[in-house]
């Protein structure tokens, strides 16, 4: 079985050789962009009659281009899927109008877990433009919360445990099973207990509000490598000026920060996606061919 024909709707970030493992599965020529379109009229172009779909999280397939699109019957997300609300793609009304959605997970975790462990010992050594206290300080003792224990979170929560610092974690559900050197704490309770929490939580998560922040309290470090802004943007705002505050984002967690709050005093941005390395594209192309193969099948 194939697909009719396949379009790559933007740059995906497959690999050759996924390509051309798409093209087997294809009866016409695929259709591959290395671009994003500009608008929801440019996406519809680009699907045009195709039955198959590939997309990246930075491009939208709302319900209003999928209504228009009479062949497709298959959306392969090259990205994380949780659920619909955190979704680039209308996932449940595709769904509804019997198109099969797949998408992918665990595919960027260690540069992740890497990235938060390489920039706290920089902040808390003083290797870079910033110290956190007076002194240099190790992890080892050190209260770090971890909120939103998935994948990212518990990887992240192993590579720090030979260092010995204090774990806590907090999320929707409570997982007892994995809490081996890791404590589970309600929100606030992690709030007020943390010298330093790590955000990694689906887009379109908003969990921490002003109410929060003052909780938090200061002399504290944030660090937020999810898709997005968990957080409220101005209490955010209020609490970094608060002295003795930092916070570390890596390129995809600051992507909704304003320019003018990524140029605040103690706001670590980095330009790059912590997530991402070229092990992260072999993941990736993996996954989203093994998704296409599976349903093909």
């Amino acid at each position: 079985m194939k697909f009719q024909k396949i379009v790559c709707v933007d740059y995906t970030k497959l690999e050759p050789w996924a390509l051309e493992e798409l093209q087997e599965m294809s009866e016409e020529k695929i259709e591959v962009y290395d671009d994003f379109p500009n608008s929801e009229e440019e996406v519809l172009q680009r699907i045009g009659d195709a039955d198959a779909v590939f997309v990246s999280w930075k491009t939208e397939i709302p319900e209003a281009v999928i209504r228009q699109c009479a062949n497709l019957k298959y959306i392969g997300m090259a990205c994380s899927l949780y659920d619909d609300e955190s979704a680039n793609v209308a996932v449940n009304f595709a769904r509804s109008r019997g198109i099969t959605v797949t998408g992918i997970r665990d595919y960027g975790d260690p540069g992740v877990a890497e990235f938060i462990v390489a920039e706290l010992i920089r902040l808390f050594h003083g290797l870079g433009e910033h110290q956190w206290k007076e002194m240099p300080v190790e992890l080892t003792g050190k209260k770090i919360g971890i909120i939103g224990f998935g994948v990212t979170g518990q990887l992240l929560a192993n590579c720090l445990k030979p260092f010995e610092p204090q774990l806590f974690y907090y999320s929707r559900t409570r997982k007892e099973e994995l809490e081996n050197g890791i404590k589970y704490l309600p929100l606030q309770e992690l709030l007020q207990t943390a010298e330093v929490i790590s955000l990694h939580l689906p887009r379109n998560t908003v969990l921490l509000n002003r109410a929060e922040f003052d909780i938090f309290g200061t002399g504290k470090i944030l660090i937020n490598t999810s898709l997005g802004l968990p957080f409220e943007a101005p209490a955010f705002k209020h609490w970094i000026k608060k002295e003795g505050n930092f916070a570390i984002f890596d390129g995809d967690g600051k992507k909704e920060l304003s320019a003018e709050t990524e140029g605040l005093s103690r706001v670590i941005a980095s330009g790059k996606s912590a997530g991402w390395a070229a092990e992260t594209q072999r993941r990736l192309s993996k996954k989203v061919l093994q998704n296409a193969k599976d349903f093909l099948q």
